[in-house]
């Protein structure tokens, strides 16, 4: 007996659980940070090379274009960090059940966008 197979995935109605958003998230922002690791260390490197390039590299760290990426990266950090922590658990085995899985998942996204918020201010 054959399988009946679909033939056309309509990706729009398929409803991907907050768990597995958290994980493709994690992903995304891992790759974001890595990517982003030449810009970061360029920074760094101009703003402890002299008084002067400090000064320039202040002045295009104030540009609003520039605040916008660095809180993305902020983000990024942010989730990635509460969401490794919710992996090591779930390696664990701890947090396995899916009432908990969901409410863990909710908890890293809440807690990302909070750190977010009040990193985000503190540093602007």
């Amino acid at each position: 007996m054959q399988k009946q197979r679909p033939k056309h995935l309509d990706l729009a109605k398929i409803r991907l659980p907050i768990p597995g958003i958290v994980s493709i998230l994690h992903r995304i922002s891992g790759v974001a940070l890595f990517f982003s690791l030449p810009l970061l260390i360029y920074l760094l490197h101009g703003s402890l090379s002299s008084a002067e390039s400090f000064e320039t590299y202040r002045a295009v760290v104030g540009n609003p274009l520039m605040k916008l990426v660095l809180l993305g990266l902020l983000w990024a950090y942010m989730h990635h960090f509460c969401a490794g922590i919710r992996f090591l658990f779930l390696d664990i085995h701890k947090g396995l059940e899916l009432q908990t899985a969901r409410a863990t998942a909710k908890t890293v996204v809440a807690v990302s966008l909070a750190l977010t918020m009040v990193l985000g201010v503190a540093l602007w």
